[in-house]
């Protein structure tokens, strides 16, 4: 049976359009596979562990071959248990509005909490990095209120998506579907850009 991770990165709730997007994607898949297992985290109602000055020395004590202290190990036991919720799924579906032409800093919390050695990845001197998470698939949702591809520089950067799918690669999600709503706001018709990235999202769960 299949699981799916729904990560929303929003903070607008109910009103969000990247979560909306999101949701219409999860309920295309479900209308075809009922037995299809969702599991959501709404990242800024998690209550997600900081990743601070004991868990970073846990990491480090990994990384070298040194014994943790107990309160290493307990911050890399909080740290673990939101892993082991992300490793469990098969598909992940992300929704996030782009920040100030980068990610929502919880995400980038959530990112540095479950992307650890030995979880997500491995390092080797000789050939570098290697991302554990194989056979797995993403699907990235994006809005943004100025920013659209193409658009001059004038109008904002979009950071946001290389990092997200620099990130995926990185642990090693390579099968990557993009569904995106921009600009938000910079338009005259916002419904119908609204519109257009629903039926993206409808094809995609239709096509998958």
């Amino acid at each position: 049976m299949t699981t799916l991770l729904h990560i929303n990165a929003s903070a607008r709730g109910e009103r969000s359009q990247s979560r909306a997007l999101a949701r219409t994607f999860i309920d295309g898949l479900v209308a075809k596979d009922p037995g299809l297992t969702v599991d959501t985290i709404d990242l800024f109602d998690a209550d997600l562990p900081d990743f601070g000055t004991h868990a970073a020395e846990a990491k480090l004590a990994l990384f070298t071959g040194r014994d943790q202290t107990p309160e290493q190990l307990a911050a890399w036991e909080r740290a673990r248990v939101v892993f082991e919720r992300f490793a469990a799924a098969d598909l992940y579906v992300i929704n996030l509005p782009i920040w100030n032409a980068g990610v929502p800093y919880i995400f980038k919390q959530w990112v540095d909490i479950v992307t650890q050695p030995g979880w997500t990845f491995t390092f080797d001197p000789q050939s570098g990095y290697s991302g554990l998470l194989t056979d797995k698939r993403a699907v990235t949702v994006y809005t943004s209120g100025v920013h659209q591809p193409g658009v001059p520089v004038q109008f904002g950067s979009d950071f946001a998506t290389p990092f997200v799918e620099d990130w995926l690669n990185f642990v090693g999600i390579k099968d990557i579907a993009e569904i995106r709503f921009a600009p938000t706001v910079l338009t005259e018709k916002p419904e119908a850009g609204f519109a257009a990235a629903q039926e993206r999202a409808r094809e995609l769960a239709a096509d998958y």
